[in-house]
């Protein structure tokens, strides 16, 4: 038996979705969006030198075909250091009509989203009064803060101190299908925070409404920080998923990060939690070591997308890449022959880009110990195909293998 890991690189994208004209930041199209493609510009230029300098260093991603990749998906041709070729590579296209974590996720794992998620409106208020009254009936409180679409950073900022002050919860959302909540750890409850989620997530999965997330933050007013227990009570996916296929022969699977909580706990062996990217990373370079044989390791790095991609902190994006990449050649000389490590995306963020949420994007798809050539265009759901190919499963979804 081998083994197989697929690793999300959180909003990575590539660019060239082809329906990037129906997907907007604001009233701008993400037409032309283009996350790795305009970093990689961005460091070449000289644009990024905030904690780091020169063009963007990625050798290990370079030489899986990452250059490539982003020219296979958009016709860009990144700044990136040739390097010899050690994989292979190709670029995904999505056909779920969202560009947010769920429906990115599931479709690699081989299930399109079949709906069209709701999303709330950009107004204040953007919620219901329905929906505002009972998360007030389940938090105990009289009313809620924020009510709109915000940054959970900005909001976090703009009505900290009114939540240490009432003990409302601030309640926002994006243009992804999320009801998010931020709280205080410590003044309103990690506990209550998590149990008011879990709580209100039946009523809004009954709407179509993707992810209900806990935001829970530390701090006094000008130096609130966010936590590492953050947790996404997500819509269960229609129906069963890469991991479920792997499971129903008996194989383990391990979750890392926020895997688990987007599939709903479902498939799932193993969760492996961790603070911050960091934390997972070292899940991920032990599981390289213990892993059984015949398993499939699932895993996903928030922070490009969290940290970086929302704020538009370009710097701060190369700074994660490189990062990443260092850790990734780390985690490969550790890797079994016959393995096969995948690294890919769910979506774009495009930190050069206007407002604050994601972009629709072709997503890279890199191989290691596959090989070397080409992959060329490719699905989303060619993903879970591919994996469950090398894992010898009887299910391999819609998709089409390309190993």
């Amino acid at each position: 038996m081998t083994r197989a890991f697929v690793i999300v690189m959180d909003s990575v994208g590539c660019g060239g979705a082809p329906d990037a004209d129906r997907f907007f930041n604001g009233t701008r199209p993400d037409t032309g969006a283009n996350t790795l493609g305009h970093i990689a510009q961005a460091c070449a230029e000289g644009r990024a030198e905030t904690g780091r300098s020169g063009p963007l260093r990625v050798p290990v991603l370079a030489g899986l075909g990452l250059r490539q990749a982003i020219a296979v998906a958009s016709d860009l041709n990144a700044p990136l250091a040739a390097m010899p070729l050690a994989g292979r590579w190709g670029a995904a296209t999505e056909v779920s009509r969202g560009k947010d974590t769920p429906s990115g996720h599931w479709e690699l794992a081989g299930v399109p989203v079949p709906w069209d998620w709701t999303y709330f409106p950009d107004t204040v208020p953007a919620f219901d009064d329905a929906l505002v009254a009972e998360v007030c009936r389940l938090a105990g409180t009289e009313g809620i803060l924020g009510n709109c679409h915000a940054s959970g950073l900005a909001i976090m900022d703009r009505l900290g101190a009114e939540h240490l002050r009432t003990g409302w919860p601030i309640c926002y959302t994006s243009a992804d299908s999320v009801f998010q909540i931020a709280a205080h750890e410590e003044a309103f409850g990690l506990d209550r925070l998590l149990t008011l989620c879990a709580a209100l997530a039946p009523f809004l999965h009954a709407r179509r409404v993707g992810r209900v997330i806990a935001r829970p933050f530390v701090g006094t007013p000008g130096h609130f920080q966010r936590t590492g227990n953050r947790r996404d009570y997500a819509i269960a996916p229609p129906k069963p998923a890469l991991m479920d296929w792997a499971q129903a022969e008996g194989r383990v699977v391990h979750a890392i990060g926020k895997i688990g909580d987007i599939f709903s706990h479902r498939g799932v062996t193993h969760l492996h939690k961790g603070k911050g990217d960091a934390g997972l990373m070292e899940h991920l370079h032990r599981l390289a070591d213990e892993a059984e044989e015949g398993s499939l390791t699932f895993a996903n790095f928030v922070e490009f997308d969290s940290l970086y991609g929302h704020p538009r902190d370009v710097s701060g994006y190369a700074r994660a890449l490189e990062w990443f990449d260092g850790q990734a050649a780390a985690f490969l000389a550790r890797l079994k022959p016959g393995d096969i490590a995948l690294f890919t995306a769910d979506h774009g963020n495009d930190p050069t880009w206007s407002g604050t949420d994601h972009t629709r994007e072709r997503v890279p798809v890199l191989v290691h110990g596959a090989g070397a050539g080409e992959i060329g265009l490719c699905a989303f759901v060619d993903v879970a195909a591919s994996v469950a190919a090398h894992l010898g499963l009887a299910e391999t979804g819609p998709g089409r293998s390309f190993l």
